[in-house]
């Protein structure tokens, strides 16, 4: 019995040393700009749900969403993305329409779960006549960098407002930082549209003295503009708490869903790696909301039923919904279809990075 007892414990030990001797997971997830809160997302991704799994995730900087989605499917390494829903949809529509780079890019992506609500900002100088967002027709406008989710947010948003394009002789595709430059130094925009979760480093590093420059347009919800932007977007607030040195009351504006993105992976040990990552973002829920960026309190640890061609991968789904629910979980159907011949680009295709141009 002894002996029988001895060999159990040095198998034990045997076991352990081996699995802390194997090497970790060297995977990639790409946010957004260092200013931004997707990065800060990222590192508590990185240090709160990979870090545990046995996953060193580096976190890279991008232009945002719509860069995201194609490193996500073609950049060696990068195994995550953290993707706006319109941009998702957008290259969903692409595919659909016929589009045969989108159907290529999209169609092997998988959701992971839904996580918050980003905030969008419409920003103007202090000394603007401007007050409200549906005043920004046919002004000159900063979108977000090309290859951004801001940007691609930014012109649907125009679209279905003015029921119209935005001219391309207003829009003005910027970094955040160089459109309140060209807002604030030059003056030769006059609105910086900005997508971001608050509390967001760029305007919470901003002292008292903002206020004497800049300002925030407010959603009017008795507007008929605000009413066609909400057939997507939901109405929500910038609040004074998040920006205590320069805010002195909320700001009603519109709001974009961030997603967490991952690939239809078939590689056993990549499916294994995500599985864990999976469970550790489960288990370690309590730990992000309580140490991470405040928007993970806003974050519900649950996979909602999605819209028609959004898939949940089913590997991690399994290990969530397990997890979640104290049971076995389920994975998703897959199916595909073949893409439609590719036709001239549109002004959208050149947004998402996807024009041959």
């Amino acid at each position: 019995m002894r002996i029988t007892t001895l060999l159990t414990v040095l198998m034990g030990m045997i076991f352990l040393s081996s699995a802390a001797a194997a090497p970790r997971a060297e995977y990639k997830i790409v946010t957004a700009s260092k200013t931004g809160t997707y990065i800060q997302i990222g590192n508590d991704l990185a240090k709160w749900v990979a870090d545990p799994a046995g996953i060193d995730l580096e976190v890279l900087e991008s232009k945002g969403s719509a860069e995201n989605v194609q490193r996500m499917r073609f950049e060696p390494g990068v195994k995550l993305a953290l993707v706006q829903s319109d941009v998702y949809q957008a290259f969903l529509d692409e595919a659909k329409a016929g589009n045969a780079d989108a159907g290529n890019i999209i169609r092997p992506l998988r959701l992971i779960m839904p996580l918050y609500d980003e905030e969008i900002y419409f920003v103007a100088r202090a000394d603007s006549p401007l007050e409200s967002i549906h005043e920004i027709k046919n002004k000159k406008i900063s979108v977000g960098p090309l290859g951004s989710g801001t940007a691609l947010t930014a012109r649907t948003l125009y679209q279905l407002m003015f029921e119209e394009p935005i001219s391309a002789a207003n829009a003005q595709y910027l970094t955040n930082e160089d459109a309140l430059v060209k807002l604030t130094v030059d003056k030769t925009i006059d609105v910086a549209i900005i997508v971001a979760g608050q509390p967001a480093k760029l305007f919470a590093d901003m002292k008292p003295e903002a206020r004497k420059f800049i300002k925030i347009l407010k959603l009017d919800e008795s507007a008929p503009e605000s009413a066609r932007a909400k057939k997507t977007y939901f109405p929500a607030a910038i609040r004074a708490t998040s920006y205590p040195t320069w805010l002195t009351a909320d700001t009603p504006t519109l709001t974009v869903k961030a997603y967490l993105v991952t690939y239809d992976y078939g590689l056993q040990s990549t499916v294994g790696n995500l599985a864990r990552f999976a469970e550790s973002l489960c288990t370690n829920f309590d730990k992000l909301q309580a140490n991470g960026h405040p928007k993970w309190k806003q974050v519900k640890l649950e996979l909602p039923a999605l819209s028609q061609g959004w898939r949940y991968y089913g590997p991690m789904e399994k290990r969530l919904r397990a997890c979640i629910a104290g049971q076995s979980g389920f994975g998703t159907p897959t199916s595909t279809r073949a893409p439609a011949p590719a036709r001239p680009c549109t002004e959208q295709e050149l947004v998402l990075g996807i024009c041959r141009r």
